[in-house]
């Protein structure tokens, strides 16, 4: 056949990895229905709206991660990958992470939101301007109807009532907050009336903060030349407009609290300022007053009569050193002259002579006295030598009777009478003499 015949599995397996390979990661929303929870701790059921579902399986660790219970009935929205039970050939989503629906949705688009903007470099650090330590007048952009307003009011009385406070009143929810915040925010920025901004709001819903998450508003405090203090919500409330500006306050009050200096807290450093300022004051009073005493007697001291006194003491001093050396000298020159006399005398011609005569003598017998010693030394080795040769000697061994007889040929010694043939001549040698023999 010209066409390729798939098995069912290989079919399963294709399609599986097409949808996985299609569809790696989806958001989708509907109604949870046929809710299993097998003893494994997986949960299976179908996702469903008006025009269809779908089944749909999440593990067990991944439920226990998402920290949400599902039930029959609820609206939810799910992230998961598209994929094929191959033993059944079901089409399913295997679910990564799980959600109540509406404000799990506002939540995507807030992270979805985050991720765009931070990768275009909004959350930098190296965008942010500092606060002014001591601000001249406080811009505070929000609702002049809210809660949040005057607890910033009553924050800025408290600590500094001298700072000026101008107001740009906003909507700071629905759908008229955003243009409102974007306005003011530009209003302010071409005025230039304030050294600071202040974005506050009372705490609510995320639905309720959602103006504080709008793109356009985060782009209009980025490109803010004014530096921006966001106060919104409660402490545990994080908005795109925290991330962008350039200083987040976890409230309003707390907004308050960081850019406003506390009086009493400035009332105290100038009190220290001051007593410190006096006291150095003082201590440099004193430093100038020992000072002026010190020149005072330097003055004194270079007072033209002292300058003589003193240089009629230096010449005194001068006078006796240069007699002291002197004298020194003197001593050291007569005492070198003693020295080269005596050396004179030393080495005067008789004295050397006498004195090598007698060292000529000492040597004489010292040298007759190793001679006679090594005479004796000679003898006795000698005779312990010839009394050793003539114990050796065969000439002693004659002596005792003995002879020593040798082939007159060959000269060789004869030990043994098998050694010799008839007719043979030898020589016989005794104490005196030596006899030629012929052998029978």
């Amino acid at each position: 056949m010209g066409f390729k015949v798939l098995t069912v599995s290989q079919l399963n397996r294709d399609v599986r990895n097409l949808l996985e390979y299609e569809y790696p990661r989806v958001w989708v929303e509907g109604e949870i229905s046929n809710l299993a929870r097998p003893a494994s701790g997986h949960i299976y059921f179908s996702l469903k709206d008006k025009g269809g579902q779908i089944r749909c399986a999440m593990f067990r660790n991944r439920l226990l991660n998402s920290g949400f219970n599902p039930k029959n009935g609820l609206q939810v929205l799910l992230q998961g990958k598209v994929s094929l039970y191959e033993g059944r050939g079901d089409y399913q989503l295997i679910v990564d992470n799980i959600q109540a629906a509406g404000e799990g949705l506002l939540q995507q688009q807030f992270e979805q939101l985050k991720n765009k903007l931070s990768q275009q470099g909004l959350f930098d650090s190296s965008c942010k301007q500092p606060l002014p330590i001591h601000p001249q007048r406080i811009g505070i952009i929000t609702s002049p109807s809210g809660a949040a307003i005057q607890d910033v009011l009553n924050v800025l009385k408290r600590r500094f009532p001298q700072i000026p406070l101008v107001i740009y009143p906003v909507s700071v929810q629905g759908e008229q907050a955003v243009p409102d915040i974007m306005k003011a925010i530009n209003v302010a920025q071409k005025r230039n009336e304030c050294d600071v901004l202040m974005l506050i709001r009372g705490g609510g819903s995320i639905e309720d903060l959602w103006a504080f998450n709008n793109e356009g508003v985060a782009l209009a405090i980025y490109h803010c030349r004014l530096p921006i203090i966001t106060g919104v919500g409660h402490e545990t409330d994080f908005t795109i407009a925290d991330f962008v500006a350039d200083v987040r306050a976890p409230t309003p009050s707390a907004a308050a609290e960081i850019i406003s200096p506390d009086r009493h807290e400035l009332m105290n450093n100038y009190a220290k300022l001051e007593s410190q300022l006096i006291q150095i004051m003082t201590h440099k009073l004193a430093q100038q007053s020992q000072k002026l005493q010190w020149l005072q007697k330097q003055l004194q001291q270079c007072h033209p009569l002292n300058q003589c006194e003193q240089k009629s003491q230096r010449l005194d001093e001068l006078e006796y050193r240069l007699i002291s050396l002197q004298n020194k000298w003197l001593m050291k020159k007569q005492s070198r002259l003693q020295e080269v006399q005596q050396t004179i005398q030393q080495r005067h011609p008789a004295k050397l002579i006498e004195k090598y005569q007698m060292t000529v003598q000492h040597q004489k017998q010292q040298l007759n006295q190793l001679i006679q010693s090594k005479i004796q030394q000679n003898k006795q080795s000698l005779s312990g030598f010839s009394r050793a040769l003539d114990m050796v000697s065969p000439l002693a061994t004659l002596s005792r009777g003995y002879a020593i007889a040798t082939h007159q040929k060959t000269k060789q010694v004869i030990y043994s009478a098998d050694e010799a043939k008839s007719g043979d001549l030898i020589n016989v040698k005794v104490k005196q003499g030596e006899m030629t023999c012929e052998v029978k």
